[in-house]
């Protein structure tokens, strides 16, 4: 077939396509995360970042495609989570920039836009590096403005011709970045952009049906907004919550030993929906996934287990999550409830004992996120709002935070600075220079002063066999990272946390903190104690419950 012009109809089965993809391959994506730990989250980000952004597209009724791609642009810029989903976000901010005043995309026009992305997406980070989603857009842009030049006007060949450019850059990312080649994967980032762009080549080429781009488009924006886990739902009457159990599965589909039927979507998917309600199937041909909210979550576990064997299972009790939240004695501040202040601090955080650590050390307003969930940008953009201050200063605590926190500082009505820290020791070591009667800039240059005053320790376990940095690293061994780096492992957790804490010691240190998670011992934190002591005692040693999840120990030496 051939297409000489992309109409509101193409573009937006295009972008419904590539928001659907994007959902259908997250756990992928993720697994391609280059440490072993259990928070891969590229995939994951790129995939409601983009929901987000066919969300808002959706919404416009205009038929020109100029407005449509600023739509999608301005969705994906404030749902954008994560590094790569705020590049994600400048590709098609360079994107909507160079289709100003465009109806209809011909060749070139497209061509023109998606190559005005890439610079974009360059330009909007402080060092680009190659062998990444960088990359990825950079030469299948170039791929298609080379067609184009030679005469080229059908678009289904240029979109060909895009998509094996993006195939081959992405394949070549591992000899551009040594440690992806080490650990045997591909930049996790570019391969959310190729599927993308494979999106948009099998919308063009009538690949996939529209209706089915819609519904899971559904889908995925009821399991995005979904709030049911949240404070939100007020004074709702626990005994009025008619399926009780919120239940989640993955379906390794054709594996184990309990398969008894052959997978076919509505068959599963028609069984679960008489067990409850609010029922979400998402699957791909290797995984499916199950949210839904029921009495028996027995059953939906076994319904499961006909098809192939639980990769990972869910059940929370909402009825008594709800006596918790109408248990409190504090109810939630509303916005307008914040009090004035001149300068908020908003700092990101997970575990409730960080956020009060947090909260006595001065910061104002709390952000629920981090490793494990990566704010978006329209999340630290209402902090900031309803924080009822005249400036602001926004601590990530997570390199994956900062992109999407000097995007919202950027939109913000109010003056923001961002203090670039990266763990949740280097937050708390930066508000220790805090003065909130001190100017804006000169706070965020006090308090980056201290970041480097502190050495950031996380354990946490590995989830898959590996190598990085010459590092055997085997599936459920205990890891010690200090400041981004993996430098110890052991299949004990109390060991690998001793050896990192030895390492992390010198002789100018003085003090030892340990913020215990969800997951950790009393025990071992009596031996890492122990072990600061035999090698100085004059070290103060500090513990928190920090109730994180993920990292069962985060240790920090100052």
């Amino acid at each position: 077939m051939s297409v000489t012009e992309i109409t509101k109809l193409e573009f937006d089965q295009m972008v419904q396509a590539a928001a659907v993809k994007l959902n259908q391959k997250a756990e992928f994506i993720n697994s391609l995360n280059v440490f072993p730990v259990p928070d891969g989250d590229t995939g994951t980000n790129m995939s409601m970042s983009m929901a987000s952004g066919a969300k808002y597209e959706a919404e416009v009724e205009s038929d020109a495609v100029s407005d449509l791609s600023a739509a999608l642009a301005k969705g994906l810029l404030m749902g954008a989570r994560g590094n790569s989903g705020v590049i994600l976000s400048q590709i098609f901010r360079g994107f909507a920039k160079g289709s100003e005043g465009v109806n209809t995309y011909d060749a070139k026009r497209f061509v023109d836009a998606y190559a005005n992305g890439a610079q974009t997406a360059y330009k909007s980070v402080m060092k680009p590096t190659e062998g990444t989603i960088l990359t990825v857009v950079r030469e299948s842009a170039q791929a298609g403005l080379d067609l184009v030049k030679a005469g080229e006007t059908d678009l289904v060949v240029i979109m060909e011709k895009i998509v094996d450019a993006a195939d081959a850059a992405l394949a070549k990312t591992p000899d551009l970045l040594p440690v992806l080649k080490e650990v045997g994967v591909v930049d996790s980032g570019g391969q959310g952009l190729v599927f993308v762009l494979h999106a948009f080549y099998e919308a063009l080429t009538g690949q996939v049906l529209e209706e089915d781009a819609k519904l899971d488009l559904a889908q995925m924006d009821e399991m995005i907004n979904a709030e049911h886990h949240q404070s939100a739902q007020g004074k709702l009457d626990p005994a009025d919550i008619k399926y009780g159990y919120c239940t989640e599965i993955m379906v390794r589909i054709g594996r184990g030993n309990s398969v008894t039927q052959a997978f076919d979507y509505d068959t599963f998917y028609n069984h679960l929906a008489e067990l409850g309600d609010s029922l979400l199937v998402i699957n791909d041909d290797e995984i499916v996934k199950v949210h839904v909210h029921t009495e028996h979550p027995d059953q939906v576990l076994n319904w499961g287990l006909q098809f192939g064997d639980l990769r990972k299972t869910k059940v929370d009790n909402m009825r008594w999550q709800q006596e918790s939240i109408m248990d409190q004695d504090e109810p939630v501040a509303e916005p307008s409830d914040q009090p004035a202040v001149d300068t908020a601090v908003i700092a990101v955080s997970s575990g409730d004992g960080i956020s009060a650590l947090f909260k006595d050390l001065g910061v104002t307003t709390i952000i629920s996120g981090g490793q494990t969930m990566n704010p978006s940008i329209q999340d630290i953009a209402d902090a900031i709002a309803q924080a009822n201050a005249k400036q602001a200063l926004i601590l990530p605590n997570n390199g994956n935070i900062i992109m999407a926190a000097e995007q919202a500082a950027e939109v913000s009505e109010i003056p923001v600075k961002v203090v670039h820290t990266k763990t949740i020791a280097q937050g708390m070591s930066a508000m220790l220079e805090f003065n909130p009667d001190a100017e804006l800039a000169d706070n965020q240059s006090a308090m980056e002063g201290n970041i480097a005053l502190v050495k950031s320790g996380e354990v946490t376990h590995a989830v898959r066999d590996t190598t990085i940095d010459g590092r055997e690293i085997k599936n459920g061994d205990y890891m010690g990272i200090v400041d981004g780096k993996i430098i110890v492992t052991d299949p004990d957790v109390a060991t690998a946390a001793i050896k990192m804490v030895i390492e992390m010691l010198d002789e100018d240190s003085e003090i030892v903190t340990i913020l215990t998670g969800q997951d950790s011992s009393e025990t071992v934190v009596e031996q890492i104690t122990a072990a600061v002591e035999a090698i100085d005692d004059e070290v103060e040693v500090q513990v928190y419950a920090g109730g994180q999840p993920v990292y069962p120990y985060l240790i920090s030496v100052e």
